[in-house]
């Protein structure tokens, strides 16, 4: 196969805070090789380009970008910005992929995908039980539409902004209406007797040291999911594997919504094991 020349550069980026640390620009670059195609993944941090989040992603689609990934804490501001062809997508109010197409940019949640994805490599066909998931955001909302669709019976929603919350559970409940759910601020009345422990926050990402659940609260779950890759062995994760839950690390978010997301830009698949195994070597 011949080299593809500069003229065919595919334009990717990834726009969000606290950034430095993302491997996303590793595995598209890393997945455009192993596909024969030349991508560049740059990060787009906007308080360090001194501009607001809608200037770089104009900037962005006005300079020739494929594409973009949108992470903490802009997934539910892109909204306003894309046309969403997914009513699931639409529904859940958050977008992690856009698309920059000639009718517009289009928006896309991989991180919705990705979850389903890496919860059944690790879980199967086990269903979720009730769940406790702190954090309502961006992430937050991918992963509760995720885990209705996996069969979810019972959701409780811990959320310093109880606002928040209650107005995911306004939209869990108007895609199923006989799904139970509940919104608090107490983090031990939302795990008691939960069987799935979730973390949908920044905290235990690098810079935001901690844990979402002390881990006394962690002991009587069957499961735990920490959407924090970056590290991937959380404070929160080795509480809940000390007490001897299933673990599903932020790594599986990580790889299915960028494996997700790359289908998405270049409109054709790539084979898991062999991207699974070529970021193992790197």
């Amino acid at each position: 196969m011949n080299a593809p020349s500069r003229d065919d550069t595919v334009r990717l980026g990834l726009i969000g805070d606290n950034i430095a640390a993302s491997q996303s620009p590793r595995l598209h670059e890393l997945a455009g090789r192993l596909t024969g195609a030349d991508v560049t993944y740059q990060r787009l941090i906007p308080p360090e380009r001194g501009q607001d989040f809608e200037q770089v992603f104009e900037a962005a689609r006005a300079g020739g970008f494929r594409g973009l990934n949108i992470t903490y804490p802009y997934k539910e501001r892109v909204v306003s910005l894309v046309s969403i062809p997914d009513p699931h997508v639409a529904a859940l109010g958050a977008c992690n992929t856009v698309l920059f197409t000639a009718d517009g940019p289009q928006g896309y949640n991989t991180d919705w995908s990705g979850f389903m994805a890496g919860y059944r490599r690790v879980m199967g066909d086990a269903a979720p039980g009730i769940v406790c998931m702190v954090g309502a955001g961006g992430v937050g909302k991918a992963v509760a539409f995720g885990l209705l669709a996996l069969g979810m019976t019972e959701l409780r929603l811990v959320e310093r902004d109880l606002s928040k919350a209650e107005a995911l559970a306004r939209a869990l409940t108007a895609a199923d209406p006989a799904l139970k759910v509940s919104a608090t601020t107490d983090v031990a009345a939302g795990t008691a007797g939960a069987a799935g422990l979730i973390n949908c926050t920044p905290v235990g990402m690098v810079g935001y040291e901690g844990t979402p659940i002390p881990a006394d609260l962690v002991r009587g779950a069957e499961w735990a999911f920490d959407a924090v890759y970056t590290p991937v062995e959380t404070q929160f994760l080795r509480d809940a594997a000390a007490a001897g839950l299933r673990i599903i690390s932020g790594y599986e978010l990580f790889f299915y919504q960028g494996l997700h997301a790359y289908e998405l830009f270049h409109g054709k698949p790539i084979a898991e094991d062999i991207l699974r195994e070529a970021l193992t070597r790197l």
